[in-house]
């Protein structure tokens, strides 16, 4: 089973139906961005409290890491950074390039895994964007070890990330209003499939979903080198049942610390 490759073209085919992730960022949020008055969400939409980010992003070096789609990395490059976007489908990544051209942007985008950033030296960026996207990863640790390798000494990661909680219902049921408790944590989309089922799921163009335990999400960061210094949560602004009940996306503000 190859996860990148099936969630690369399941990816492609969202921005294909012009899925909600995949829709750039208007023009007059990019002037708006020019201007100073600019924000960005890495969760459903709430946006990043401003002082998460240094006062001006004036030549920082950032990246949208798994963030294509036109909408974080355009709106970065427009007040100011040097931003590269990395994600694993290439249609996400035209839709910030498609961004770059109409608004004159200088960007970057690179086609790779978020858990392998060795196209990236040491050290290479002050702050990284990481929304809601490390479902999409099985092993979660190699996420945040390559994030804290690529970034500087006292740079920032601000991460958004789906609770468990989220995953422990059948979201067929989920979809028509009713909360069945089905799943554990951890948790894939591949689990309770049969061989025939498993089979049929890779041949679809769904994605590939895992449920990670808050200790992973949050411990991981700080085995990773990172001091938690900020903390959101967010829903998906009553569209689902559990927005009733409790917030479904976590954010977390981070900072690369090196003991010496």
């Amino acid at each position: 089973m190859n996860t990148v490759k099936q969630n690369s073209n399941a990816w492609d085919k969202k921005v294909e139906e012009a899925a909600v992730y995949t829709k750039a960022v208007p023009q007059e949020i990019i002037e708006k961005s020019r201007n100073g008055e600019w924000e960005i969400s890495v969760t459903t939409g709430k946006p990043v409290p401003r002082n998460w980010f240094p006062k001006s992003l004036n030549g920082l070096k950032i990246l949208c890491l798994a963030s294509g789609g036109g909408q974080q990395g355009p709106v970065l490059a427009a007040a100011g950074a040097d931003v590269t976007v990395v994600d694993i489908s290439k249609k996400q990544l035209e839709q910030d390039e498609f961004v770059a051209k109409r608004d004159g942007l200088t960007l970057k985008t690179r086609l790779a895994d978020m858990s392998d950033l060795s196209c990236f030296k040491d050290e290479q960026f002050d702050i990284i964007i990481h929304p809601v996207a490390n479902l999409f990863v099985e092993d979660l640790s190699k996420v945040w070890n390559e994030a804290s390798r690529v970034l500087k000494n006292k740079g920032i990661l601000i991460s958004g990330f789906t609770n468990p909680l989220l995953f422990i219902f059948d979201d067929e049921e989920d979809m028509k209003g009713n909360l069945v408790v089905k799943n554990s944590i951890p948790s894939s989309s591949l689990d309770n499939l049969t061989d025939v089922q498993i089979a049929e799921y890779l041949n679809s163009d769904k994605t590939i979903e895992f449920g990670h335990t808050l200790e992973d999400q949050i411990q991981g960061q700080i085995e990773a080198g990172f001091v938690i210094s900020g903390l959101y949560e967010d829903d998906f602004g009553g569209r689902r049942p559990l927005d009733k009940y409790i917030k479904c996306f976590i954010a977390t503000r981070a900072v690369k610390l090196c003991v010496e």
